[in-house]
Order: C-alpha cells, then sequence, then structure tokens
C-alpha cells in the first residue's frame, strides 16, 4: 500500500514523498528494498536527509491498566545532501535490514492483527516532516513456520497476536518488545492449561522458542504460568519431526520437568524464568533426524490451515495505518 501526502509542515507547495515497497512479504533478517520516489514542489528545495524508520504499533502493562504506543525498532539513512529542482521527480532505490526478530504479521495469507510500518522522514533545508507510511507485511521463517504448523496439527488454535512492550530475562532478546501469539489448547492438554502462549527470538544462528502455558488452578494451588525454552537452528528444517518434538516440548512443559513457573498476569519483565531449561534441545541437537512424512510443505499447509482460523480478527491495511499515523501525530518529534 502506498500513502502519498503532502508535507504540511514544510509549507504549500513543497515537495512530496512517496515510498514504494517492492511486493510481497519480507522474512525477518531479510533485507527490505524499494524506492523512495521525491516530486519537486514550486520552488527548488535542498533535501539535507531522507531517512526509513521501521515501526511497531506495541502494548505496555503498568499499574493502571494497559495502553498501547508508537516503537521505532529499525532506521536507515536513504540519502541526502542534494538540491530537487522544482517539478522534477528523483528516485531513491533503498535496502533496509529487518532485524531478525521482527515480529510476524501474517501466516499463509492471514493477517495476525500485528501492525507494523515503514516510516518515511524527509529533511528539507533544516525543517522535517513524516512524509510518508508504509504498511510492512512478515511472513514467517521457515522454523517458526514448522513449528506453528505443528501446533496445528496437535489441535491448538489461534487466539490472538499482540506485541508486548519489556525484555524477557535470560534470553537474547534485543529488540525492545516481543510479539506473544496466544492459541487455545489441544484437546489433550485442554485440562492442563488454559493458553498456550508462544514466542519467537530469531538470530542469524537459530531461534529461542518461549512456551508459556496458563496453567489453571489447584485445589491447593493459584493458577500459574509454567514456561520453558528451546534453541533450535535454521538448518535442517525440513528433516526434523516437528510434530513429535513440539509435542515432546508440550509434555515436558505440562508436567513441570525442566521449567520454572512463574507468577501471572502476563506482558510483564519476567525476571529470569528462562535461565533454566531442558536439556536436549540446545544447538547441538537442532538438525534432528527424522522426516516428517509425505514432505514438510504439504504438511505445514495442512497444519497450518486449522491454526490461522480467525486470524483476520485484528485490524488491517488503511486502517491500521492510519491508526499508526494518528499515533505518529500525537507523538509529535518526541
Amino acid at each position: 500500500m502506498m500513502l502519498r501526502r503532502l508535507l504540511g509542515s514544510l509549507g504549500v507547495g513543497g515537495p512530496s514523498v512517496d515510498t514504494v515497497l517492492d511486493p510481497g512479504p519480507v522474512l525477518p533478517g531479510a533485507i527490505l528494498t524499494g524506492q523512495v520516489v521525491l516530486d519537486g514542489g514550486k520552488t527548488d528545495v535542498d533535501i539535507d536527509h531522507i531517512a526509513l524508520e521501521l515501526i511497531a504499533r506495541v502494548e505496555a502493562e503498568h499499574d493502571g491498566g494497559e495502553t498501547e504506543g508508537v516503537v521505532a525498532f529499525g532506521r536507515c539513512t536513504v540519502g541526502g545532501g542534494f538540491r530537487l529542482p522544482a517539478g522534477e521527480r528523483h528516485s531513491l532505490p533503498f535496502g533496509l535490514t529487518v532485524p531478525w526478530e521482527t515480529p510476524v504479521t501474517e501466516l499463509y495469507g492471514q493477517p495476525l492483527g500485528i501492525v507494523l510500518g515503514v516510516r518515511t522522514e524527509l529533511a528539507v533545508s533544516g525543517a522535517k516532516d513524516k512524509g510518508d507510511l508504509d504498511r510492512l507485511t512478515v511472513r514467517p521463517l521457515p522454523a517458526q513456520e514448522a513449528v506453528l504448523a505443528a501446533l496445528g496439527r496437535l489441535g491448538f488454535g489461534f487466539e490472538s497476536a499482540d506485541l508486548e512492550f519489556g525484555r524477557i530475562g535470560g534470553t537474547g532478546q534485543r529488540l525492545p518488545f516481543y510479539q506473544e501469539i496466544e492459541l487455545t489448547p489441544a484437546p489433550r492438554y485442554a485440562h492442563a492449561m488454559r493458553e498456550l502462549e508462544v514466542t519467537f527470538l530469531a538470530n542469524p544462528g537459530g531461534m529461542e522458542i518461549i512456551l508459556a502455558a496458563d496453567k489453571p488452578a489447584g485445589f491447593f494451588s493459584g493458577g500459574h504460568d509454567a514456561v520453558s525454552r528451546h534453541v533450535v537452528s535454521h538448518d535442517g528444517v525440513p528433516h526434523r519431526d516437528w510434530t513429535e518434538a513440539v509435542d515432546a516440548w508440550l509434555r515436558r512443559l505440562v508436567a513441570g520437568r525442566g521449567v520454572v513457573g512463574v507468577p501471572a498476569p502476563h506482558g510483564h519483565d519476567h525476571g529470569d524464568p528462562y535461565a533454566h531449561h531442558e536439556h536436549g534441545h540446545g544447538p547441538e541437537h537442532d538438525h534432528g533426524g527424522h522426516r516428517s512424512g509425505p514432505g514438510m510443505g504439504t504438511a505445514v499447509a495442512a497444519g497450518a490451515a486449522g491454526l490461522a482460523v480467525g486470524a483476520a480478527g485484528g485490524l488491517v491495511a488503511a486502517e491500521v495505518v492510519d491508526e499508526i499515523g494518528d499515533a505518529m501525530e500525537d507523538e509529535g518529534e518526541g
């Protein structure tokens, strides 16, 4: 989607900017490409710089409740230091590295309700304006796709997804927020959990997978979260039986073996609950040794179909981008 805006703070008749992203979703860790197109206004202007920012709508929990805000999590300078003549068009190609921890916004074409955007900043003769805003679509990495597909095959259903401001202690998290994908439990696990939350923290070598089961209250105890952490490699994804692996993780999670119980509620910094995790799932065990039957592509698509049901319940398309734009205007330069 492209939004074209006249740069009001630069004056009527000033230049306009249009950032055009190359079509299709991008992967975490990949290069987002496109062009920034400038159209000169009624007079010549000096372009100080053109910058792009990745932004996200993030929830923050605090004592007073929950609020939403916009967080920038990536930036690059496209160009600058030139004069744009009146009425002239100037196009600048760009390549912006998408952080490995960038949240996933869709699964097999189904939006998950996650709001990401690319914001363009144009500085002209010392004045700045957030001149263009485009929606960013991110699809899962193969390992993320395989885990979610396995959960779908096991009978888990998609409930919601959001971005939480804060950090998960004991992990290699780098961004100031993390994604939680909330799932309804499979029938075989319904007695042991009310909900399963999945968080992916990817990096160039692999990925941390955080599973948090919201366990119901017992006769002698209150409800709590059982949490486990698993490390997998990007290599060998098609050659591992992910259904078997994820099912084993879940069995250990609900049995309380190798996990740490942390008190609810969700959304806060968990301190260091992941410093101890179950053995046998470190990087040295990531390549697996089994194939998953009829080919990973077919199995993943079949498993994810059930998981993606109801995923379109969040805000989408123009309404989403407009909400980010309104929030940015409220924030101003802060």
